[in-house]
Formats: C-alpha cells, sequence, structure tokens
C-alpha cells in the first residue's frame, strides 16, 4: 500500500489535467427548476427520489449526536451489542488511541462469531496502521481497502469513497461526518478536538444506509454483505421520515450536488450550510445568491483558521463577496477545525451527511447524504448553529472588500486549482 502510493506521482499528473477537463466541462452543469417545491414538502420528497433514488421512508428513530464525546461512545457500544453482522465504511481510519479503540471492538466481536465487514478508502486512510489490519484480520475481521492507488488506476485516483457508514445486524445505522482518529476526541473544546455532527438512526431508512456500504463493498470484494441475515426492519409509530441519498458524481450519480440545488432553489425563509470545505462552483453560488435576493436567510458557517487545509478555505474566499453582496451571512468558525455537514431548511427538513460543499464532494467522490424531516430534529439542529455561530467571526462586506492585496492573490492561486481541492 505505500509503495503504491510512492509509483503514482508522475501518472497523477495525467489524472490532474483529466480531471481539470472534466471539472470545466462540468462547470457548466446546472439543475434548473421551474417552480422548485419547498423542502420538507411530499413534492420535494418526490423530487430528491428522482433525481437522487433515495425514497423517503417514514418511522425511523433519530437520534443527532454532537462532537466525538457523544458519537464515539454509542458507536462503540453499538457494536459491542452487534450479534449477526456488523458493516462498517469510512474515509479516515488513522493510527491512535481511537483506531485502536474501534480496531479492537471489531476484533472482539469477530472472535465471537459475528461477521465484521470493515472497508476503508485507499487515500484517505493511507496512515493506517498495518500492523492493526494484520490482527483485524487474524481476528477474522473481513478488511477491505477502497481502490487501492496504482499507476494503473490513475483514472480513479480523485474518485475516493467519502461515505461514512456503520449498520449493525442490519437494523441500527450511522453516518455523518466522523472519522475514526483521535482528532474526533472530545467535545470540541480546543482545537485539538475537532466539531462534529453525526446521525444514529433505527428504522426502515436503514436499510438504505446498508445499500450505501454495499456498493463500495462489492466493487471491492465482490461479496454481498450481510445477505443471509438481513432482518425485517418495522416502522415505528413514533417515528420520522427520512430519506438516504447515495452520490457517485464520477461515475455519473450527481445526487449530492442535485440535492443542494434543490434545497437551495425550493427554500422559502430559511437555509443554513455548515461545511468543513467550502469552495463551490460559480452555478452554485448563482443560486445561493438567487435565494438571498428573494429574501431567504441564508447563512453559511465554514471554517476559519483551524482548518485542516488552508488552500480549500483560500479557494473559497473567491465566492464570499458576491454572496455577501447579494446578503448571505457568511462565518468563520474559530473554536476548532468545523468538520460537521448539516443544511437546514426552513423550519421541517434538515440534511446530515458526509458531502462538503466543495468539489471533490459534488464531482469526484462518492458521498452519501441522510435527510429528514421532523419539527423537533431541525430545532435540535438550529441550536447547535447558533452555538457555533456565536464561535465564530462573521464577515463583514465592507471590511472584506479591503482585505489586503496579498490574501486575493492567494485566492487566485487557490482558485485555479479549485477542481482537485
Amino acid at each position: 500500500m505505500p509503495a503504491a502510493l510512492g509509483t503514482t506521482g508522475a501518472a497523477a499528473v495525467g489524472a490532474y489535467v483529466t480531471k481539470g477537463v472534466q471539472y470545466r466541462r462540468e462547470a457548466r452543469r446546472t439543475f434548473r427548476l421551474s417552480d422548485p417545491p419547498a423542502p420538507g414538502s411530499a413534492a420535494f420528497a418526490r423530487l430528491v427520489e428522482s433525481w437522487c433514488g433515495g425514497p423517503l421512508r417514514a418511522g425511523n428513530r433519530v437520534e443527532v449526536l454532537r462532537n466525538g464525546a457523544e458519537i464515539f461512545p454509542s458507536m462503540l457500544d453499538a457494536i459491542a451489542s452487534a450479534s449477526r453482522t456488523i458493516d462498517f465504511s469510512t474515509y479516515i481510519f488513522w493510527k491512535g488511541e481511537t483506531a485502536n479503540a474501534f480496531g479492537e471492538a471489531f476484533m472482539e466481536r469477530a472472535r465471537a462469531g459475528v461477521e465484521v465487514n470493515v472497508l476503508v478508502d485507499g487515500w484517505g486512510s493511507a496512515p493506517m496502521d498495518r500492523a492493526l489490519v494484520a490482527r483485524m484480520e487474524q481476528a477474522g475481521v473481513n478488511f477491505a481497502w477502497f481502490r487501492t492507488p496504482h499507476w494503473y488506476t490513475t483514472d480513479k485516483l480523485n474518485n475516493r469513497t467519502h461515505r461514512r457508514i456503520l449498520v449493525i445486524d442490519g437494523k441500527l445505522g450511522f453516518t455523518g461526518g466522523m472519522g475514526v482518529a483521535d482528532e474526533w476526541s472530545g467535545d470540541a473544546e480546543n482545537p485539538k478536538n475537532w466539531r462534529e455532527t453525526h446521525l444514529r438512526i433505527q428504522g426502515p431508512a436503514v436499510r438504505d444506509l446498508l445499500g450505501a456500504f454495499a456498493d463500495n463493498w462489492i466493487e471491492e470484494t465482490g461479496r454481498v454483505p450481510s445477505g443471509a441475515h438481513l432482518p425485517e426492519i418495522e416502522a415505528f409509530d413514533d417515528g420520522v421520515e427520512v430519506q438516504v441519498s447515495k452520490s457517485a458524481a464520477a461515475q455519473g450519480r450527481a445526487a449530492a450536488e442535485a440535492l443542494f440545488f434543490a434545497a437551495i432553489a425550493g427554500a422559502r425563509e430559511r437555509l443554513w450550510f455548515t461545511t468543513a470545505y467550502f469552495s463551490p462552483r460559480q452555478a452554485l453560488v448563482d443560486e445561493l445568491v438567487a435565494a438571498a435576493v428573494r429574501g431567504v436567510d441564508v447563512r453559511i458557517l465554514v471554517n476559519g483558521p483551524h482548518i485542516d487545509k488552508q488552500v480549500v478555505r483560500r479557494a473559497g474566499h473567491r465566492s464570499y463577496q458576491p454572496l455577501l453582496e447579494a446578503g448571505v451571512r457568511l462565518f468563520e468558525y474559530q473554536r476548532t477545525m468545523m468538520h460537521a455537514k448539516v443544511v437546514v431548511a426552513d423550519d421541517r427538513w434538515a440534511n446530515v451527511g458526509t458531502a462538503n460543499f466543495d468539489n471533490r464532494s459534488l464531482a469526484l467522490q462518492n458521498e452519501m447524504n441522510c435527510t429528514t424531516i421532523d419539527d423537533a430534529i431541525v430545532a435540535e439542529l438550529e441550536k447547535h448553529f447558533l452555538d457555533d455561530f456565536d464561535g465564530s467571526e462573521e464577515i463583514d462586506l465592507d471590511r472584506w472588500r479591503r482585505r489586503p492585496l496579498r490574501s486575493r492573490a492567494f485566492e487566485l492561486v487557490s482558485g485555479a486549482v479549485r477542481h482537485s481541492l
């Protein structure tokens, strides 16, 4: 695996150029809606199903988990409870105490006779401890790398799986932005502990999470996960509606971008975004501007100084001025790295997923979004937004116009390579 990474350098230049050509072609693509339905409406759910392929399923119980202090214990408890199957996929599985805790949890269940399937991205998880991988395999864990980089696979070098999925016994699921790394530990109380949002889901929508896992698992292993153990999943009478959409933009399924376009175009009163990486193409900027002009309360929460990829932050700055001039409110998070991917539209519709507001998520990677239609969930996420706004610096238009020439130069250079950011 490490050697494969070392042999891709020269050939990757060709892939980079190819992606640049693809980006320029996709930059002209847009999603036109003559009469967009409001997010949360039945018409909107039908639109998302037709565009993104995910049916609206009723009867789910959904719990919002905030930061590693809530996410990790909930997931590890779920893994420990597994009696038949564990299906897990992640983009990031790095070295450290958190990785060891998950590895030990997987091994314990595998030794107990549970079918444990673990899929990690071959690029995002390159720093993973190979000794831990070997121990997991020896314990009976079915482990696979997704699209390990090789010189002969440079055409897919940028096409990663960014999905984060955990399904327990086919009936309990988790998804969101969390990675398996110490950076997510704690409660975002300092710059070493990242801010994150994840969902715990029970009910019929879990089958769609498993389907998203199976997409990538079958590609790498040729095996259908959990086929013999899929249970009947009953809907909860007090449950909420959930819609899962899978995106594989490089294969022509730009579901994440279509979902964002639909939410922006359909929002009536409010549209709040949180994203780790904000570098949208012009068509999305235009749609956000149009929403603000028609009176929608548009707020975008992005990373400030603690972002792990400054070049992405600089590239996103190119979009600030037209957004601010239209009335969009922009906030840069100051407490730590903001890694959550959350959207709230109006009062009933919310989305938590793996997709960022950048070209990698919307045009290159495999992503997954999970939308809910429920007043209580939206109200809880609104509280999170308000607290995060308090921990942010709002960008002032007049001050932004006076930013130094050096900053403008960085934006220009970063923007030139934004198709691969």
